[in-house]
């Protein structure tokens, strides 16, 4: 499909007039090649509305996200009020407030996804338009162009800082305003990392998607809570070691017993000062074959003399000791000598830095599961084995090389930057953690592509030392291909026809209002407090409300009401009849340019009888039709070897009937009258299967030539064949047993 075909079908219809007008340049650019030859005039008119058409982009993208970071600010001020002014002490109308917050900031999100990916749309349509410009005129304006996208920020990255903002307040109204007792920075000092762990690649596209799904179930995992996030604490830096003759490598990729990588990491900007040397074990002998990680942290100044043997682990657990007692002392120097020890026997070198930006979620303190996504994933060499020097031969890494993505100080022949996102799902299975069902219905979506066994370190040293590699990873030729698959059910953040957020197919209010009546209705079951205790609390959040509105400039003036007397009085923003806050009762957000029309409303007075009846919580919305898919069906390949190991899978089938069938044919040619019967059995058994396997290859070849997203594996036949092959032993061993035991004596 061409891409003015994509952006027409991805355009967000309220923001139709703000994308590149890709099509006017496209038409413009070709019609002045055809009418005379590109001269240095075009030339500069094509930079002029190119220019004109980055800012527009650029200042709408930045001024809808100071937009989306001025409601954010003001949930944040709302849920600190709440917590201040005591209003959380009463469960029953905060838990509405809290529901009120975490609906406007799930809207926030949906904004957010929207903003993401209309930053990307356009990302790529100028690369498209430039791409066909110095094609169509033999200029090379492209790199050219390189301030501008750096000047506007074109990438998805700028938003990381506003989805953790929103991770924190939406986990907060989950928990009711109570902060989570978990320490979040608990296992960075972990020594041994246990985990089943699974990867995915995930479309530029679908990132923001995808972290925002999570961010339902999971918060962002921030490791220091004492600052503000900032877009340099999700970088990280790795440095790959290995010899000349790739051992390491072979090892890892052929899943040798006790194969090792190494490596150094450090968090954040270059002059971090904390260096984690780590090591990850495939069937580590010490374990008793379990897969680990395990790793110690070093100061950057000691890095080298580590490398080079000056500094012995005995020196390190000395100076642990000092500093940490004798907790985790034996540990690391367990792992302190076998690192050093391959250093020595293997001659290990630097080798390859990957660099990436990290999302991670977890509940904190809770390492059972855990999800990471890497973006901006991109290799560069540190190797000096062609001669150049990369780095200095005294130092364990590139001085020149920051977190500067991406990177464009560094050259073409020593970068790598990776087109996929990875999605990493580690799940400590040995204490009994299974995947929860959403993630189960996450990971089976289109919007991630599963890459069995995948490694970075693998794929970066692959790409640069292919020469010098006898093997090479299976998934080198995934890379290339378009990974993005069709939509097949409603999975997901979409809108309705009329810009309704959608979460799965469905209205999001409509699931939250119907999630909370139920609530409420169990809420009201269990407890029925008495008329004057509802009057005393209700009273009590009235001054509560009202010491809110003296203290915060930004609660409505709608709040306060003027009496008869010209006073202002506090209104009550409780029905009379019941304890409960509407969703709509709290003040609304100033900004004029907001979209945010629902979620928080305003502060108004309700009257008694009939109004608060119909007041109450509205029923569910119905649910909307099913939005139309973005993009149009497209063929996708499927490799001739997927049909021949189908072939494959019933000939094995067919073997194992002719050898039941041979089998058969003997007892009932040469054996007695228990063995024949036991025979027909046999023959029976055998011509069964063999027309379910004929059954089941013609099905098989079906799904395949249908793009079926129904199982390909049998189920339930082979469980069936054993089953009737051991009755037929069975009833073999009966005959003969029943035969024998009925002849008389002699």
């Amino acid at each position: 499909m061409k891409f003015g075909l994509t952006l027409k079908e991805n355009v967000f219809d309220p923001w139709r007039f703000e994308y590149l007008a890709y099509d006017s340049i496209k038409m413009d650019l070709k019609a002045r090649q055809l009418d005379h030859t590109w001269n240095a005039e075009d030339e500069i008119h094509f930079k002029q509305i190119l220019v004109i058409e980055f800012d527009k982009v650029g200042n709408f993208i930045t001024r809808k996200q100071a937009e989306i970071e001025s409601r954010i600010s003001y949930c944040e001020r709302m849920l600190t009020s709440v917590a201040n002014t005591g209003i959380a002490s009463i469960n029953e109308q905060t838990t509405n407030v809290y529901n009120a917050m975490s609906e406007t900031l799930t809207e926030i999100l949906f904004d957010l996804n929207d903003l993401s990916r209309f930053t990307r749309i356009n990302y790529v349509a100028f690369q498209k338009i430039l791409k066909k410009h110095d094609k169509w005129t033999n200029m090379s304006t492209r790199y050219e162009m390189v301030n501008q996208f750096q000047k506007h920020q074109l990438d998805n990255q700028r938003f990381d800082v506003s989805i953790v903002r929103i991770s924190s307040l939406h986990d907060l109204c989950r928990q009711r305003g109570n902060p989570r007792t978990g320490n979040a920075a608990a296992g960075g000092d972990q020594n041994a990392f246990e985990r089943a762990t699974a990867k995915y690649w995930i479309h530029p596209d679908n990132i923001t998607e995808v972290k925002a799904i999570i961010l339902f179930h999971l918060p962002v995992l921030v490791f220091n809570q004492n600052k503000d996030y900032e877009a340099s604490d999700s970088a990280i830096s790795s440095v790959y070691y290995d010899n000349e003759n790739f051992d390491l490598y072979t090892g890892r990729l052929q899943r040798d017993e006790g194969a090792e990588a190494i490596r150094f990491r450090f968090y954040g900007p270059e002059t971090s000062q904390n260096i984690f040397i780590e090591r990850k074990t495939h069937h580590a002998a010490w374990l008793n074959g379990a897969s680990v990680k395990d790793r110690f942290r070093l100061k950057e100044h000691q890095v080298n003399g580590f490398t080079r043997g000056q500094l012995t682990p005995k020196q390190i657990v000395n100076d642990l000791k000092l500093s940490n007692g004798d907790q985790s002392a034996e540990e690391t120097n367990f792992i302190a000598t076998g690192i050093q020890t391959s250093f020595q026997e293997k001659n290990l070198q630097s080798i390859l830095r990957v660099f990436y930006n990290r999302t991670a979620f977890q509940l904190p303190g809770d390492q059972r599961l855990r999800l990471s996504l890497d973006s901006d994933l991109t290799f560069i060499r540190e190797d000096n084995l062609d001669g150049r020097l990369r780095r200095p031969s005294n130092n364990w890494r590139r001085t020149d090389v920051g977190i500067d993505y991406p990177f464009p100080n560094v050259a073409d022949r020593d970068i790598l930057r990776f087109p996929y996102a990875v999605l990493e799902t580690k799940i400590q299975t040995h204490l009994g953690q299974e995947p929860p069902q959403w993630l189960t219905r996450l990971l089976d979506s289109h919007l991630v592509h599963e890459v069995p066994r995948f490694s970075k370190y693998l794929h970066g040293a692959s790409h640069f030392f292919r020469d010098e590699l006898p093997l090479l990873p299976w998934w080198l030729s995934e890379v290339d291909t378009d990974i993005r698959k069709e939509r097949t059910d409603q999975f997901g953040l979409g809108r309705s026809k009329s810009f309704k957020p959608l979460l799965d197919g469905k209205y999001y209010r409509a699931q939250v209002e119907r999630k909370s009546l139920e609530e409420n209705r169990a809420t009201a079951l269990l407890s029925k407090p008495s008329t004057d205790t509802l009057r005393n609390e209700q009273n009590e959040l009235v001054l509560d409300l009202s010491a809110l509105s003296k203290h915060e400039p930004f609660m409505s003036a709608d709040f306060l009401k003027l009496g008869p007397s010209g006073e202002s009085t506090p209104i009550s923003v409780f029905r009379r009849d019941s304890a409960m806050v509407s969703v709509n009762q709290l003040p609304p957000y100033s900004s004029e340019k907001s979209s945010m029309k629902s979620g928080v409303g305003r502060i108004f007075c309700r009257k008694s009888g009939k109004d608060d009846i119909e007041s109450g919580i509205p029923s569910p919305s119905p649910a909307a039709p099913a939005p139309k898919l973005l993009k149009k069906e497209k063929k996708v390949k499927v490799e001739p070897k997927v049909f021949f190991a189908n072939e494959r899978t019933f000939i094995s089938w067919l073997q194992f009937c002719a050898l039941l069938l041979t089998t058969a044919l003997n007892l009932l040619n040469f054996g007695d009258g228990a063995a024949r019967i036991s025979g027909a059995v046999f023959i029976a058994i055998a011509a069964i299967l063999a027309i379910y396997a004929q059954i089941r290859f013609q099905y098989r070849a079906w799904q395949l030539r249908n793009f079926s997203t129904k199982r390909y594996d049998d189920v339930w036949g082979p469980a069936v064949l054993c089953i009737m092959i051991v009755g037929a032993l069975v009833l073999n061993f009966y005959l003969r047993f029943g035969q024998t035991t009925s002849k008389p004596p002699s």
